[in-house]
């Protein structure tokens, strides 16, 4: 089993320009790694006993090809476009927990199953999620989908409440209440997180 440990902020300049990274340490890594993200983002992943001169050296032999990804990245926008997701995310975020948890309150009464809390968050990659200990996690912008697509939704995340993966079993229990879910789970694809 992999651990990983918080993220810290770190700041590298290349060019004599600075650029922000932040730095996970996992215990199980083997080496550094490096992952630079369509939105400037980048993250440095080390074992979490690399010292961090050994980190740093790391950078720096890989500093021009960092600085060929993140040189034309406009920052100053980018964080702008942050600014403005986050004031979004508190505008609507009461609303939608209100309606999302109507929501599957009443599309449980098909199933019946138990599940333990509800949270409404931000989520960059997946509109929901369901855990071992019966969490059910909403990306906010679910609310804004269109009503067959917030129900999907809604709806497979409470099918793995009772089947963690995606298997026939899964599907199964998603058509009892979407037998087209194909053909939505299509039309969702159009629709960004």
């Amino acid at each position: 089993m992999h651990y990983t440990y918080l993220l810290k902020a770190k700041k590298i300049k290349i060019n004599q320009k600075n650029f922000k990274y932040k730095l996970q340490r996992r215990r199980g890594a083997r080496s550094v790694r490096l992952t630079i993200y369509s939105d400037g983002n980048f993250v440095v992943t080390a074992p979490k006993w690399y010292p961090l001169y050994v980190i740093r050296k790391f950078l720096e032999e890989k500093s021009e090809w960092i600085y060929e990804r993140l040189k034309n990245i406009d920052f100053q926008k980018l964080d702008l476009k942050k600014q403005a997701e986050r004031s979004a995310y508190k505008a609507s975020k009461k609303v939608a927990e209100v309606l999302i948890k109507e929501r599957v309150e009443f599309l449980n009464q098909h199933y019946a199953f138990s599940y333990n809390k509800i949270t409404v968050k931000n989520q960059k990659t997946c509109w929901g999620s369901a855990s071992r200990k019966g969490n059910l996690n909403f990306n906010y912008k679910v609310a804004g989908l269109p009503e067959n697509l917030r129900d999907y939704v809604i709806v497979h995340e409470l099918c793995h409440l009772k089947e963690l993966n995606h298997g026939w079993k899964f599907w199964e229990l998603v058509g009892e209440t979407f037998p087209e879910y194909k053909k939505i789970r299509k039309d969702l694809r159009t629709h960004r997180i």
